[in-house]
């Protein structure tokens, strides 16, 4: 049963469309939240939002998708200020949007890499770092920054999640670019979490470990791929995105009220010790 930890509140989601940013925008309505999804994929954003409202129980929350290209500083501004004009404020955002490769394409995921050296730095080309880390790291400082420029505005606080990855702490061969931009994001968080506090502005981040969504299908489907990833994973098992939905629910909501500049790491235990 709903506490509605989120009554009245006004959630934005990047990366909305799939995965964990779906899995976060369901559960906020569930807590009461009206929703806002933002994601490049406007059609399955828009999915998003039919699930929610396919649920008796919180087919009443308000809910609108907004497109967006997080790696342009003019497209993640006109987002923020769609979803302030449109629902009067912006409580709370989960910053999810993200690609796991310079080829990944929201809410697909792409074919597995069969030779992982191609990927490797040496190899890797300075157009595919770029492109991860324009939407990974640069996207997610854009999303923070627009999202708190209305909050400070408001007057009265909020609270951004930014969604990181084990990756950040662990690294994978042939994935430099994308554990460099988790960290970063990693980092990014905790100096946001300064610069922000006297707003009353917290500012959190989530560093899953391996998760069902799109973005590990390709590698789940493959034998090998899957026993990777559940090897390096103590539990046993992947993550599902409710689990990881639950966790920025926390950071959302007032129940973690003094936690601020925190990575919070629901993984099964793959950083353990």
């Amino acid at each position: 049963m709903s506490e509605a930890r989120l009554e009245g509140k006004v959630a934005l989601i990047t990366g909305g469309a799939s995965g964990i940013g779906r899995a976060c925008a369901i559960r906020f309505a569930e807590e009461g939240a009206d929703i806002v999804v933002a994601d490049l994929n406007v059609i399955r954003a828009e999915e998003t939002i039919a699930e929610i409202q396919r649920f008796q129980r919180i087919s009443n929350r308000r809910a609108m998708v907004v497109e967006v290209d997080v790696a342009s500083a003019e497209s993640v501004e006109q987002m923020a200020d769609r979803a302030r004009s449109e629902f009067g404020r912006i409580d709370t955002a989960v910053i999810a949007a993200g690609i796991a490769n310079a080829q990944y394409v929201s809410g697909e995921g792409g074919p597995a890499v069969v030779d992982e050296t191609a990927n490797h730095i040496i190899n890797n080309t300075v157009e595919n770092w770029n492109r991860v880390l324009a939407v990974n790291l640069t996207g997610v400082m854009l999303s923070d920054r627009a999202v708190a420029r209305h909050m400070i505005d408001q007057g009265d606080g909020g609270t951004i999640v930014n969604i990181a990855s084990i990756a950040a702490r662990i690294p994978l061969a042939g994935a430099a670019d994308y554990c460099v931009s988790k960290a970063g994001v990693a980092m990014l968080t905790n100096v946001l979490a300064v610069e922000l506090a006297a707003h009353n502005i917290r500012v959190n981040a989530i560093g899953p470990g391996f998760i069902e969504t799109p973005m590990t299908a390709a590698a789940a489907a493959n034998e090998e791929g899957k026993a990777m990833m559940v090897g390096m994973t103590p539990m046993g098992r992947l993550g599902r995105p409710e689990e990881i939905a639950n966790a920025a629910l926390y950071l959302a909501c007032d129940e973690s009220s003094y936690t601020t500049g925190q990575t919070i790491f629901p993984n099964g235990g793959m950083n353990a010790g």
